[in-house]
C-alpha cells in the first residue's frame, strides 16, 4: 500500500462549522445550513455514500414519524430538501397524495436521504475522521482526517479548521454481554438486528429461530419470519425483558413528549429526577407500532383458522442470564423469568438480537479535548440548551450534539420528529441570529408549574380581514 499524501491544508480558510457524521440529524443539519449566505459549512463520513439502517429495510415497514418529520419541514416549510420537492422531483406527488399516507416505507424514506445526500456539495463522504484538537493560537478546532479510496484505503492525508463542531456519529448496535462471544464467532448464527437483512436468507435456512427484544425491530423481524415459515412449523421464540408486548404510545397528548417544549422542560429537571424519568418512559420510544402487533396477531391468528396453534412462543419477562454453544452451531439459551422467579434453557439453530442501540463511543476521537469537557455526577457530558457540550472557557469554539443528549433533553433526543428542530437550534447558535425562527410554543400540554409566556395573536396590518395572505416562496 502506497503511503497516504497529505491533502492541501484549509488553514487560511477556516469553516464556520464542521459536522462529524453524515446520517440522518447531520444530513438535516447539512440541507438547513445549505441556503445560509456566508456559513462555510462541510461534513464528514468514513463510508462512501450515505446509509439508513440497511439491514432493517424490511419490505413494507414504515418509518414511525409522519411524513412531516423530514430532514428539514418542521423547520422550513419552503425547503427545496422537503419530503414533498423529492417526491416533486420524482414525479410521484400525485401518487403520493391518493395514496393518503402519513407514515411512508423504511425505503422510501432512505432514498429520499440519499437524494438530499447526493445534492448537496459540503458533504464529504469517504473521509476517516483521526483526532480532533483545540488549537489556541488560531482560536479554532483542528480536524485531522484520512481520505480513503472505494476499497477502504488511505489515499490522503488532511485537515480543517473550523470555529464550531457538530458530533453526529450516531449510535452502534448493542450486544449484551452473555451474547457476546457468541455474536463474534462466525459459525454461529447470532447476528444483531442491524444486520438481519443481509443474514435473512441464512437464518430462513435455521430449523428454529429465536429473536430477542421487544421493540419495534424486533417485531418487524418476528412477524417477516413468521410470514415466511410454513403453517405449523413455525419453530419461533420470541422472548423479551419488558413485562409485555407493549404497544407504543401513540396517543394525541402522549406524542407531546416530542415536542420543544417537553425538551426544554427535561432539561430543567435535576440530573437525578432525569435518571430516574428515563427508565419509566420506555413505552415512549421503545414499544411496538400497534399496527404491526395487530399484523402479528392477525398472523398466528390465521394459522389456527383449521386448528391447531402456531409453533410460534412468544414470552415476554424472561431475560438471557447465559449463552452458549450445542455443537458446532447450534446455541443453549439460559432463561430467567422476572415475575415468577424461575429458570429454563432453550435450544436453538439461529438468534437475532433485536437488542437496540448504544452511542457511539468517541473517546478516541476526542481524547485531545477530553480534559475540557465538564461533566455531571456520572461522568456524562453536560449539555446546554442550544445541544454544545459545556467546555472549559479556555476554549473559545462550540461542540454540538446530535443524539447524544438522551440524559439531558430526554426521550426526543434519537425522534426523527425534533432532526429539523434541533439543527435549526444549532444554527441559529453558530449564526449568532434567527437564521431560523422558531415557536415559542409547540405542546398543548403544560409540563411543569412554571408558567410561561402565551404567544399573542398575530393581527395583520392591515383590517381587511379579506386581503390576499403572501404568497410563500415556491421551490
Amino acid at each position: 500500500m502506497t503511503t497516504p499524501q497529505p491533502a492541501p491544508s484549509a488553514a487560511d480558510q477556516p469553516l464556520d462549522l464542521a459536522g462529524i457524521g453524515i446520517g440522518p440529524f447531520n444530513l438535516s443539519l447539512a440541507a438547513l445550513a445549505h441556503p445560509l449566505p456566508d456559513l462555510r459549512a462541510a461534513f464528514y463520513d468514513q463510508n462512501t455514500a450515505f446509509q439508513w439502517h440497511p439491514g432493517l429495510l424490511i419490505e413494507g415497514t414504515t418509518v414511525q414519524v409522519p411524513f412531516l418529520a423530514d430532514l428539514v419541514t418542521l423547520a422550513d416549510p419552503t425547503s427545496p430538501w422537503s419530503f414533498l420537492n423529492y417526491l416533486r422531483t420524482r414525479e410521484r406527488l400525485y401518487p403520493f397524495y391518493f395514496a393518503e399516507r402519513q407514515h411512508i416505507q423504511r425505503a422510501e424514506y432512505d432514498a429520499y436521504c440519499r437524494w438530499v445526500s447526493e445534492n448537496l456539495d459540503t458533504l464529504h463522504f469517504d473521509h476517516q475522521i483521526d483526532a480532533v484538537r483545540w488549537n489556541p493560537e488560531r482560536v479554532l478546532f483542528e480536524i485531522d482526517y484520512t481520505q480513503l479510496d472505494r476499497e477502504g484505503e488511505a489515499e490522503a492525508l488532511g485537515r480543517a479548521y473550523t470555529r464550531s463542531l457538530v458530533l453526529g456519529v450516531g449510535t452502534a448496535p448493542y450486544v449484551p454481554e452473555p451474547l457476546r462471544p457468541l455474536a463474534e464467532a462466525p459459525a454461529v448464527p447470532v447476528i444483531h438486528s442491524a444486520d438481519y437483512l443481509a443474514h435473512r436468507e441464512r437464518l430462513l435456512a435455521a430449523e428454529h429461530i429465536t429473536v430477542i427484544g421487544s421493540g419495534q425491530s424486533g417485531a418487524e423481524i418476528f412477524l417477516d419470519l413468521l410470514r415466511q415459515r410454513p403453517a405449523g412449523r413455525e419453530k419461533l421464540h420470541w422472548l423479551a425483558r419488558t413485562p409485555a408486548f407493549a404497544p407504543m404510545e401513540y396517543s394525541k397528548l402522549g406524542l407531546e413528549h416530542f415536542t420543544p417544549d417537553y425538551t426544554h422542560y427535561f432539561r430543567a429537571l435535576p440530573e437525578g429526577v432525569r435518571d430516574q424519568l428515563l427508565p419509566q418512559q420506555w413505552q415512549l420510544h421503545k414499544g411496538i407500532a400497534p399496527d404491526t402487533i395487530t399484523a402479528i396477531h392477525d398472523e398466528l391468528y390465521r394459522r389456527s383458522l383449521h386448528g391447531g396453534w402456531p409453533d410460534a412462543t412468544l414470552t415476554p419477562g424472561v431475560f438471557v442470564r447465559t449463552a452458549g454453544r450445542v455443537g458446532t452451531t447450534r446455541v443453549e439459551l439460559h432463561l430467567e423469568h422476572t415475575q415468577q422467579n424461575a429458570r429454563s434453557r432453550l435450544t436453538t439453530d439461529a438468534v437475532v438480537l433485536a437488542t437496540g442501540y448504544r452511542e457511539r463511543r468517541v473517546d478516541t476521537l476526542l481524547a485531545a479535548l477530553d480534559p475540557y469537557i465538564r461533566r455531571d455526577s456520572s461522568g456524562r457530558p453536560r449539555i446546554d440548551e442550544h445541544h454544545r457540550l459545556v467546555l472549559d472557557p479556555l476554549v473559545k469554539g462550540a461542540i454540538h450534539v446530535q443524539n447524544a443528549e438522551i440524559h439531558t433533553h430526554g426521550v426526543g433526543a434519537p425522534d426523527l420528529g425534533l432532526a429539523a428542530w434541533r439543527s435549526a437550534t444549532i444554527l441559529n447558535a453558530v449564526t449568532g441570529k434567527a437564521a431560523y425562527p422558531l415557536p415559542d410554543r409547540t405542546a398543548f400540554t403544560t409540563f411543569g408549574l412554571e408558567p410561561r409566556p402565551v404567544p399573542r395573536p398575530q393581527h395583520p396590518a392591515s383590517e381587511d380581514r379579506n386581503a390576499i395572505p403572501r404568497q410563500l416562496p415556491v421551490h
